[in-house]
């Protein structure tokens, strides 16, 4: 029989759900969600193999209990008619469900450090945190010789410590700005981070030292978005080819100021007195 996402509640529990059947389930829907980000419905459903009605039950029974909630879909361009999208993101509620252990503590530790050493302190607190971090990933990143991969070897690193990501590529139009991104689909310290945001900065700080590269923070989900986003710029073929671990720039990048040097140069307009005058060349005084 064709399984329809739907199972019978066991016997003398009218209306209850199986704990490995609906239930199990609707844990991978909300897992997924926090994996994906912001997801549509028809996405969700066909990456579990749920039919419509089988993955609306289990969005609403997210919805319900304060898991999910929806928000419109960001348009870019020209949208044509009908309603937006609607897609799913998981709450802070829901969030909390993935094992968000002691941020009251950590929170409470964070409050005693600013009150007793003032925001410097908290800022300096978060980068030897994340030097720890750094350290740790230096040795991974530093495998990869260009930026895309390090950019892809960082999010595996990330994911490995939970925090769900995945890179990805960017283009400008324009061809001005390009780059990598890496989205964080989890962060364990949200809660905290939404107080102390010098988290935020301390760990974007140390993305910018092990990619060789100038990094952004596009989004956070301490702020309430739903991934924390960074940008990543490569404005140039030769930006790619950084070595982190040597600290040098090749040599083809070495050589753009000598090559702007060596071009040739407008030849310079003989100047022609203007007659009537007063110079030495005109017979003035």
């Amino acid at each position: 029989m064709k399984n329809n996402g739907i199972t019978s509640p066991p016997a003398g529990r009218p209306g209850a759900e199986s704990p490995d059947g609906a239930r199990g389930t609707r844990g991978q829907v909300a897992r997924l969600i926090l994996e994906l980000g912001p997801s549509t419905a028809a996405t969700l459903g066909g990456r579990l193999g749920l039919t419509p009605a089988a993955i609306r039950r289990h969005l609403d029974n997210l919805i319900a209990d304060g898991l999910i909630e929806t928000r419109t879909a960001r348009s870019y361009g020209n949208r044509g008619r009908g309603r937006p999208a609607k897609v799913f993101v998981v709450t802070d509620a829901g969030r909390s469900a993935f094992e968000h252990a002691y941020d009251d503590l950590a929170t409470s530790a964070l409050r005693f450090i600013e009150q007793t050493g003032g925001p410097a302190a908290v800022a300096e607190f978060a980068r030897r945190t994340v030097a720890e971090t750094e350290r740790r990933y230096a040795p991974v990143v530093a495998r990869a010789d260009d930026l895309r991969s390090r950019v892809q070897l960082l999010a595996d690193a990330l994911s490995g410590d939970g925090y769900a990501a995945a890179a990805g590529i960017v283009s400008n139009p324009n061809l001005v700005v390009s780059g990598e991104q890496i989205c964080q689909h989890h962060c364990p310290v949200a809660h905290v981070a939404a107080e102390f945001p010098q988290l935020c900065e301390a760990e974007t700080e140390a993305f910018g030292r092990l990619l060789g590269a100038p990094v952004r923070r596009l989004a956070t989900i301490a702020h309430g978005d739903g991934i924390c986003t960074t940008h990543v710029t490569c404005t140039t073929p030769q930006a790619q080819q950084y070595q982190p671990r040597h600290g040098q720039l090749r040599q083809a990048q070495a050589q753009q100021p000598q090559a702007q040097a060596q071009q040739p140069q407008a030849p310079q307009q003989p100047q022609v007195p203007v007659q009537g005058t007063n110079t030495t060349e005109s017979g003035g005084l």
